[in-house]
C-alpha cells in the first residue's frame, strides 16, 4: 500500500504542515504504530508475503539437500502467489516441479502442487479482469454478463490443470468447485463443464425472488481498493447523513473517512479530520462514550497475528468540529493484545458506556479478555478479572444483549476451537457497587456450539420480544466442503447456529428448521431488513485468508420469523471475493437499507474494491428513530424498541434493540425499522437501558424519522433530504 505510507510520511511526520490537523495523542499513536510496523518479523508474521518470498528464496539457496531445497522453494512459490506476484509464481512452478522430482517428492506432493498452479492461473484471471478491467458484475456469483473475463489466459490455464487433476483424482471436490468457477468466468458454464464434474445451476437458485441490488460504489467514489478491514456507517458530523469510516488491516494501511455530501457524492476528509497515521485495524465499532452528543469510535488491531499481534487499539474521540483525536492513553485503554472484536454496553446501568474487548489467546500467547468500566470523566478502569470476564480463548466475536430481560446487558462470546460462552450479568457483588459479577451459563442455556465460530449477534429474529442468538461457523478443510454443502454430500465443515430464546433462561437450537444449517463460513456479517417487512435478514461476508477459498457471500431473507430463504443469486450479492466489515444503512434516505461491505483478503496481494449495494426497494413502509438518552447513555445503546402495527391477521409487534448490529461491521445507531404494509404505527414504546424508564407514543405516522429524547413528552420529526445515487460504469483500477 505505497500510497498510504506516502500520505503518512507527508502529513504525519513533517512538522511544517499547518494545513493538516493532528492531535497530540494521534501523533503519539502514529509514531508507535510506525515503530511496530518497522519491527515486524516476516519469519513470525505470515502475512508479510513479499518479505517472506525473499526469506524462503534465501533458505532454498542455502539448503543442504534436495528435499530441504524443494520444501523452501515450495514455500517461496506460495508466497509469490499470496503477494500478488502471480506471473512470477507461474514461472517458478516449473522449477519447483523439477526440484520435487529430484528429491523424489513429486508423487506425494502432486495433490498440493497442482491445485496451487490452478489457483495461480485463476488469480491471474482475477488480476487481468476483476481488478484491472473491473465491471459492476465482476466476481458476482454465478458469474455472468459483465463479469465474464475478456482476457481468458488465466481461466484457460486453470481449466487445463484442474481437468488433469480431476482425471487422476475424480473425487476431489475442491478441484471440481474451482473448475466450475473457471468455466463461469469464461461464460461457458454450465454447457461446457464435463457432466461428471458439473455442479448444476439449480443448486445455486434462490429460495425467493428478490430484486437485484446494484453496486454503486464506483459512481459515488467509495470503491476503495485494499485489504480486509472494518466499516462504520454513522452520522459523524450530525448533519443527518450517514458517513463512512473504513479501515484496512495492513500495518501501514491508512484509516479513511468519507463525509456524505447529501447529494450522491462523498468527500474524503481523512486529512482534515486529523486521522492521518491511524493505520491498521481489522474491525471498528462506534459509540458516544463521553455522552457529548458526538459519535466516537474504537479501532481494533492485531487479530490473527499471534506474537506479532501485540498492537494497541485506538479510542478515537469525535471533537464535534470535523476533527478527531486519539485518546487511547489518556482514557486508560492502552494495551497490547491481538483482537478484532469488542462491544459497547452499559453493564452497570450508570448511564456511561463500558467496553468489553475479546482478545486472542493461544497456548503460548496468553491475552486475557478485557472489561473497561467507564468512570464518567473520559477515563476507564480495567476490571475483567474482578467481574469474572478475564477469559482466555481465541475470541473472534462478542455481542451484548439482555437475553433474560432483567434490565442488565449480558455477553455472548464466540470462540475459535472451543465452546462458546454466554455470561449472565448478575449485578453488583455484595461487597461493593464497583465489583460486578458475570456468571458463565453457557451449558445450562445450551448455546455452546459451534466449536469453531466467528461473527455473532443478539437479535429478535421472530419478533416475540426475547433476544435470540446467531453465530456463524468457521471451519472448513477447503472449498471442497463448500461444494459438498451445495451438493448435499457429507462433509466436516462447521455450520452456523441459530438459537431461539425460550424466555426461561434457555435457548432452542432451531438452525435446521430455520434453513440455516449450512456452511456460511462468515467473517464480516451483519443483519438488517432488506425488504422492510419488519423481520431481520442476514448478509454474510465469507472466506478466509486462503486465496483458493472462492465462495459467494450469502444473503438470507427472514420469512415472517419462521425460517430463512437463501436469496443470494436473485439479489446479485454473491461476491466471490473475501467479505469483511458489513454495515446496513439508508445512505440515500429513500427508506430502504443499502449495504456497504469491505472487500479484500489478508495476504498482501489479495486486494479488492469495496462495494456499496444499493437497495432497489420493495414498496414497504418504515420508521427511523434517533434515540437520545438522558439518564441512560446518550447514544441509547441497549434501548429496547417495541412497535405495534396493524396487520392482515390483527395487530403485529416488531422489536428492535439499539446497537450497531453484528460483531464484524457497524451499522448506524439511528434505527431503521421496516413496517411492511402497515399505514400507521398504533403504539411506539421505548425501554431505556440503565435507567429503566419507559416512554410510549400512540398513532405515529410512518415513513419519517423521529428524534426521541429520554423523558420528553413527544418525539420530534427530523427532516432527512433524500437523493439518488448517480449511475455509471466502474472505472478501471490496477491492482497493488
Amino acid at each position: 500500500m505505497v500510497f498510504v505510507w506516502v500520505a503518512f510520511s507527508r502529513f504525519a511526520l513533517h512538522a511544517g504542515e499547518e494545513s493538516s490537523y493532528m492531535g497530540a495523542g494521534t501523533r503519539r499513536m502514529a509514531q508507535r504504530l510506525d515503530e511496530l510496523a518497522r519491527a515486524a518479523n516476516p519469519a513470525e508474521q505470515r502475512f508479510m508475503n513479499s518479505e517472506r518470498v525473499e526469506l524462503f528464496r534465501t533458505r532454498a539457496a542455502k539448503a543442504a539437500n534436495a528435499e530441504d531445497k524443494a520444501i523452501a522453494y515450495s514455500e517461496m512459490c506460495t508466497e509469490l502467489v499470496n503477494a500478488g506476484r502471480t506471473q512470477e509464481a507461474l514461472a517458478e512452478f516449473g522449477k519447483l516441479e523439477e526440484l520435487l522430482r529430484q528429491a523424489d517428492l513429486f508423487q506425494t506432493n502432486k495433490l498440493i502442487l497442482r491445485p496451487l498452479q490452478a489457483l495461480a492461473h485463476l488469480r491471474l484471471g482475477e488480476q487481468d479482469n476483476c481488478l484491472t478491467n473491473h465491471t459492476l458484475e465482476s466476481c458476482l456469483f454465478p458469474i455472468q454478463g459483465g463479469g465474464i473475463h475478456k482476457l481468458q489466459r488465466g481461466s484457460r490455464g486453470a481449466i487445463a490443470v484442474l481437468t488433469q487433476l480431476l482425471g487422476e483424482f475424480p473425487d476431489d471436490l475442491a478441484s471440481r468447485w474451482m473448475l466450475n468457477i473457471a468455466y463461469m468466468t469464461l461464460g461457458e458454464y454450465p454447457e461446457k463443464v464435463p457432466n461428471k464434474w458439473l455442479i448444476p445451476p439449480q443448486r445455486f437458485a434462490s429460495d425467493y425472488d428478490l430484486k437485484p441490488f446494484i453496486d454503486v460504489s464506483p459512481a459515488v467514489g467509495l470503491d476503495l481498493d485494499g485489504l480486509a478491514g472494518g466499516v462504520i456507517l454513522e452520522d459523524f458530523d450530525n448533519d443527518g447523513f450517514l458517513d463512512l469510516m473504513n479501515s484496512a488491516w495492513g500495518a501501514r494501511d491508512q484509516l479513511r473517512y468519507f463525509r456524505n455530501n447529501g447529494d450522491g457524492t462523498f468527500s474524503e476528509r481523512t486529512q482534515e479530520a486529523g486521522l492521518i497515521g491511524e493505520t491498521g485495524g481489522l474491525n471498528m465499532l462506534q459509540a458516544d462514550y463521553n455522552n457529548d452528543g458526538n459519535i466516537d469510535f474504537l479501532i481494533l488491531r492485531g487479530a490473527w497475528a499471534g506474537s506479532e499481534g501485540r498492537v494497541p487499539n485506538s479510542l478515537i474521540r469525535n471533537n464535534g468540529n470535523g476533527t478527531f483525536d486519539d485518546v487511547t492513553e489518556e482514557a486508560g485503554l492502552l494495551s497490547f493484545h491481538p483482537t478484532q472484536t469488542a462491544t459497547w454496553f452499559d453493564y452497570n446501568g450508570d448511564g456511561w458506556l463500558d467496553l468489553f474487548i475479546g482478545n486472542e489467546s493461544k497456548i503460548k500467547e496468553i491475552h486475557p479478555c478485557e472489561l473497561y468500566r467507564n468512570n464518567g470523566n473520559g477515563t476507564f478502569t480495567e476490571c475483567a478479572a474482578r467481574a469474572g470476564l478475564a477469559l482466555l480463548a481465541f475470541v473472534k466475536g462478542v455481542t451484548s444483549g439482555d437475553y433474560n430481560k432483567d434490565g442488565r446487558p449480558d455477553l455472548y462470546v464466540s470462540c475459535l476451537g472451543r465452546a462458546n460462552l454466554l455470561f449472565r450479568n448478575d449485578g453488583p457483588r455484595a461487597t461493593t457497587e464497583l465489583d460486578w459479577k458475570f456468571t458463565d451459563v453457557s451449558r445450562s442455556a445450551r448455546v455452546q456450539e459451534p466449536n469453531y465460530s466467528f461473527p455473532t449477534w443478539f437479535w429478535d429474529y421472530d419478533n416475540d420480544g426475547w433476544p435470540d442468538i446467531f453465530v456463524a461457523g468457521y471451519n472448513i478443510k477447503d472449498v471442497g466442503d463448500i461444494a459438498a454443502d451445495y451438493l448435499n454430500l457429507p462433509h466436516n465443515g462447521e455450520r452456523a447456529r441459530l438459537y431461539r430464546n425460550n424466555g426461561d433462561g434457555t435457548f432452542a437450537d432451531v438452525t435446521k428448521s430455520a434453513g440455516l444449517f449450512k456452511i456460511i463460513h462468515a467473517m464480516g456479517s451483519n443483519f438488517g431488513d432488506v425488504d422492510n417487512d419488519g423481520y431481520l435478514d442476514i448478509y454474510a461476508g465469507t472466506g478466509n485468508p486462503d486465496l483458493s477459498t472462492l465462495m459467494p457471500n450469502r444473503m438470507f431473507r427472514n420469512a415472517n420469523g419462521q425460517f430463512f430463504q437463501d436469496v443470494t443469486t436473485s439479489a446479485r450479492v454473491g461476491h466471490l471475493q473475501k467479505g469483511h466489515g458489513v454495515a446496513f444503512g439508508d445512505l440515500d434516505h429513500d427508506g430502504d437499507q443499502d449495504i456497504y461491505e469491505d472487500m479484500g483478503g489478508a495476504f498482501t496481494g489479495d486486494t479488492y474494491r469495496n462495494v456499496l449495494f444499493e437497495n432497489p426497494g420493495r414498496g414497504n413502509n418504515w420508521i427511523k428513530l434517533k434515540l437520545e438518552g438522558v439518564r441512560s447513555n446518550r447514544s441509547a445503546i441497549g434501548a429496547q424498541i417495541k412497535i405495534v402495527v396493524p396487520g392482515e391477521k390483527g395487530d403485529r409487534t416488531i422489536y428492535k434493540t439499539v446497537n450497531s448490529g453484528g460483531s464484524f461491521g457497524a451499522s448506524p445507531l439511528r434505527q431503521e425499522i421496516g413496517l411492511g404494509q402497515a399505514a400507521t404505527i398504533k403504539s411506539l414504546e421505548i425501554l431505556w437501558p440503565g435507567s429503566g424508564s419507559q416512554q410510549s407514543f400512540a398513532n405515529v405516522a410512518v415513513n419519517q424519522c423521529l428524534r426521541i429524547r429520554e423523558g420528553d413528552s413527544a418525539p420530534v420529526p427530523v427532516e432527512l433530504r433524500s437523493f439518488k445515487f448517480p449511475s455509471g460504469k466502474a472505472a478501471h483500477h490496477h491492482p497493488h
